[in-house]
């Protein structure tokens, strides 16, 4: 058996110098100013829900779907997956704009106005009225067939 022996050659160790270790601004003598940018403040925005005849005002974060919020609030609106499946949880966005693409409808519905609750970030203020589950599946079935 080969016995294989490592002898460390003299080039592999670097003279120790009084080089900074870290760099730093101090190291280059820069001065450097706060940014208001550099630390992002995150916005809520302020969601209109119109369900069974009430208007009710949130205030949802942009990493929260307006369903979670909703619920989270009192608001007996219906849903079932959560996952932005099953289709009941719909909404017709009257203003604004959210951010549905975890959802499964299709892009024309989207085009027209209709969101899942569970599955709209809101990407604004927004304006939504819940709208029967049927009114959207139809839809929803009819461009799918387009």
């Amino acid at each position: 058996m080969a016995t294989l022996h490592f002898t460390p050659s003299p080039t592999l160790f670097l003279p120790r110098h009084n080089h900074p270790t870290k760099l730093s601004a101090t190291a280059f003598h820069l001065k450097i100013k706060p940014s208001r940018l550099s630390s992002p403040v995150v916005r809520s925005f302020k969601v209109v829900i119109e369900h069974e005849g009430q208007t009710t005002q949130l205030e949802v974060e942009p990493d929260e779907t307006i369903l979670a919020k909703a619920l989270d609030s009192g608001l007996s609106v219906p849903h079932d997956c959560k996952l932005g499946v099953c289709m009941t949880c719909p909404a017709r966005l009257l203003s604004g704009s959210v951010d549905q693409s975890d959802g499964m409808l299709s892009d024309d519905v989207v085009e027209r106005g209709y969101a899942l609750l569970c599955a709209a970030y809101p990407r604004s203020d927004c304006h939504i009225r819940t709208i029967p589950e049927d009114e959207l599946l139809s839809l929803q079935l009819a461009t799918a067939n387009d």
